[in-house]
């Protein structure tokens, strides 16, 4: 994906969709328009993925707690944001199965009548599963096979429930609908803010004003349709539109912290059923770590980007540790991140913990302006086709078949689990790595490796005990709209998140190789490595004090 030529027809083409937000949302809506054969269009202040998107707990699920809540107050929408979910996890899975697969989840019981209790629930769960589903079915078990599975569980245990969801490198995810969509023919482009609206005579919208945050130079996007995919900032384009819009969203924060792998010791992730803020925890193996999270607190600072605090990261351990059978501690914590979740809010009176993760399609006739608001990672598809359908109906007067149930994304196609092998004897590289590099790129990955042969000095590792090449800086900026440090330790790869002293220690080197590549000023790069250590750097003070 070259920035440059589709910043060009940006400036240039008139389209019958601009998307405004690269996040899950807009993405699909990207993916979903073009593949009808819409003309579409793309933009995204920061990165792709790079606000909630990223954040996630990286499950594809219909959600347990839901389930739970549904049946304990005869709440049919939460019974049917379940059923959603559900019915979506196997579509997830299917399209890029380089960058999700099946996870193993493990729920401890400190009796019998709560082991009873999570298997009814978690058959119930599985039933509502879609009929194309593979996944295993859940089953209780005994506290000899909870250890052989999980090593470092607590002894207090009395058993556990096992069943299966899937689990997503979101970003990844995120940055492969937009490279299926580009690949159609949709016009994509990082970096570049909405700033205001054109209208005509009756207030409906015709062009929108953006900037380039790289360049500074101002663009005028000319368009048929406008669609809002901006999450829990969707208010403000709703109000750029139209400033007599009421605010809908009520964002809620969410944080994770990482541990070291050994802190459960297994493959399995454990599902904590119960927290004092009446949520569910997950500790969950990510890429050679364990990620645990998460919280449910509201916020409103929309002008500063969400972070984990020193009083988060204590609740979450507090919460991990009477399952564990040795305790953590916040010197143990290696990473951490947050995010918001955009929720709707329909009732005023509730607590976030209390809102239905669901999605609405909103259409203000005033501006026509499209907003879709809510939902959340598994549904990101049936979002968008939600969305595109109501636009080919009452705005474009088409009628199209959404085809996204079956598009294998970009790195997808002809993948198999044990393709990496193939790459040990054709690359010189380390089993570790081609492993790596198979489940991270896919198909793609032939193309990278072209890219690591026109210099044999980026095949070196980045950092050590991890599998990131320096090669593959030189790819992500070449092939992938990189165009920061943070949009490649953060995204790109997934180093920030796992390793904030590792991203840092390479940070040098990697501003290096991205602006030789993408032909930065001199000092440039000094400049932007220094600027992503300083704001590293102040994230990770906020965690520990």
């Amino acid at each position: 994906m070259k920035r440059s030529s589709h910043l060009k027809k940006l400036r240039t083409e008139e389209f019958d969709c601009l998307i405004i937000g690269g996040g899950a949302s807009g993405a699909g809506c990207a993916l979903d328009s073009v593949l009808r054969g819409h003309k579409t269009a793309l933009i995204e202040k920061t990165d792709f993925a790079a606000a909630t998107s990223s954040k996630s707990t990286k499950l594809i699920h219909g959600g347990v707690r839901y389930l739970e809540q549904a049946f304990k107050n005869f709440d049919f929408a939460q019974l049917a944001q379940v059923r959603h979910g559900l019915e979506e996890r196997h579509t997830v899975l299917q399209n890029a199965p380089h960058l999700a697969r099946p996870q193993a989840l493990v729920t401890p019981v400190f009796s019998w009548f709560e082991g009873l209790y999570f298997t009814i629930g978690l058959t119930i769960y599985g039933w509502f599963a879609s009929g194309k589903d593979t996944l295993p079915g859940s089953k209780w078990l005994s506290k000899a096979a909870v250890k052989k599975r999980i090593p470092r569980i607590s002894d207090n245990i009395h058993s556990a429930v096992l069943y299966y969801d899937g689990q997503l490198d979101d970003a990844r995810y995120c940055l492969a609908l937009v490279q299926t969509a580009e690949k159609a023919g949709a016009v994509v482009a990082n970096h570049v803010e909405i700033t205001g609206f054109e209208k005509n005579a009756a207030g409906q919208l015709t062009a929108a004003h953006a900037k380039d945050l790289q360049t500074g130079e101002e663009i005028l996007i000319k368009a048929k349709v406008f669609i809002n995919c901006t999450g829990p900032y969707a208010d403000h384009v709703r109000q750029l539109a139209n400033e007599a819009q009421v605010p809908r969203i009520r964002p809620s924060k969410g944080v994770h912290v990482i541990l070291p792998y050994e802190v459960l010791g297994g493959e399995d992730a454990l599902l904590i059923p119960e927290t004092p803020d009446g949520r569910v925890v997950f500790a969950i193996p990510f890429q050679g770590k364990l990620m645990l999270g998460t919280t449910d607190t509201e916020y409103s600072n929309l002008e500063k980007e969400p972070q984990l605090e020193a009083a988060e990261v204590d609740f979450l351990l507090e919460t991990l540790n009477p399952y564990l059978d040795k305790k953590v501690n916040a010197q143990q914590v290696v990473s951490g991140f947050g995010g918001l979740r955009p929720l709707i809010a329909s009732d005023p009176t509730k607590g976030t913990k209390g809102l239905v993760r669901d999605h609405e399609v909103e259409h203000d006739k005033t501006s026509n302006l499209v907003s879709l608001l809510g939902g959340k990672w598994t549904t990101y598809r049936l979002m968008a086709k939600d969305t595109i359908d109501y636009i080919d109906e009452h705005l474009l007067n088409q009628q199209n078949t959404c085809t996204t149930d079956k598009q294998i994304l970009v790195g997808g196609e002809g993948y198999t689990s044990g393709g990496w092998k193939e790459l040990v004897g054709i690359s010189g590289l380390s089993a570790r790595t081609c492993q790596y590099l198979h489940e991270h790129y896919g198909s793609r990955v032939t193309v990278l490796l072209e890219v690591l042969n026109e210099n044999v000095a980026w095949k070196k590792e980045l950092v050590k005990g991890y599998p990131y090449l320096l090669g593959e800086v030189v790819y992500a900026a070449r092939y992938e709209m990189a165009g920061t440090v943070r949009d490649f330790l953060a995204r790109r790869v997934r180093l920030e998140i796992l390793d904030w002293s590792a991203a840092q220690q390479v940070a040098g080197e990697v501003a290096k190789a991205m602006g030789q590549e993408l032909g930065w000023e001199e000092g440039d790069s000094l400049k932007a490595a220094e600027g992503y250590i300083e704001q590293l750097s102040a994230i990770r003070e906020l965690a520990q004090t």
